[in-house]
């Protein structure tokens, strides 16, 4: 009962791999699931098994590019380690993601499929904005520990992450600039924490100079 299974996953790989391949060499609109199945080796009927639509496979991609950069992380918060330790690992990872050559095509490819497209687009962002609630948990998780003072997680996360959008992902998108380097990732990354947690993060009355 297992061989079937395993043979549905490598069926499942094979229609992704080819589904980047056509996206990334074709774009969206021209990208049909006829195609897809073609390069995979595969039926139609086998990718619609997997996939229901074209939306929902382009969606599973990104996923697994996100995926793929946290796999080894663990974004739970810690209420034992310093927050700035917790925030570099985090930005890393997002970092990490948004330099893969894949991540950043199908992001063009995306942007290129929504433009014409309200309801593609905002279905797409909904996608995308449910990949980044852990960040949101961890935002709110620490709130509530008493350590940062915010009363919208969902703002203050998205805050801190469009700092990195801003330097590693918009100019690559929008001008082709290339890939921020190690050095300039660190850099970005220390920026985007100094100024959250100047914003954010609670500290002790003895180093605000608050009298109790």
């Amino acid at each position: 009962m297992t061989a079937p299974q395993r043979l549905t996953d490598r069926k499942r790989e094979a229609i992704v791999v080819a589904a980047i391949a056509e996206f990334r060499a074709n774009g969206f609109e021209v990208t049909s699931m006829d195609r897809i199945a073609a390069t995979a080796g595969v039926s139609k009927r086998t990718v619609y098994n997997h996939f229901p639509s074209k939306e929902e496979l382009f969606a599973e991609i990104l996923h697994q590019l996100w995926a793929s950069s946290v796999a080894q992380l663990d974004v739970s918060y810690a209420g034992d380690r310093p927050l700035r330790e917790q925030l570099r690992d985090l930005l890393a990872a997002k970092m990490q993601m948004m330099a893969d050559a894949n991540f950043l095509d199908l992001a063009r490819v995306a942007i290129a499929a929504t433009i014409h497209s309200p309801e593609r687009a905002q279905d797409m962002v909904n996608r995308l904005s449910m990949r980044e609630e852990g960040f949101t948990q961890w935002v709110r998780a620490a709130r509530d520990d008493g350590r940062l003072s915010c009363s919208d997680p969902v703002f203050a996360a998205h805050q801190i992450q469009s700092l990195l959008k801003s330097f590693a992902f918009w100019p690559q998108i929008t001008l082709g600039q290339p890939t921020l380097g190690a050095a300039e990732q660190a850099r970005v990354i220390e920026s985007a924490i100094d100024l959250f947690l100047a914003g954010y993060e609670v500290r002790p009355a003895h180093l605000t100079g608050t009298v109790p």
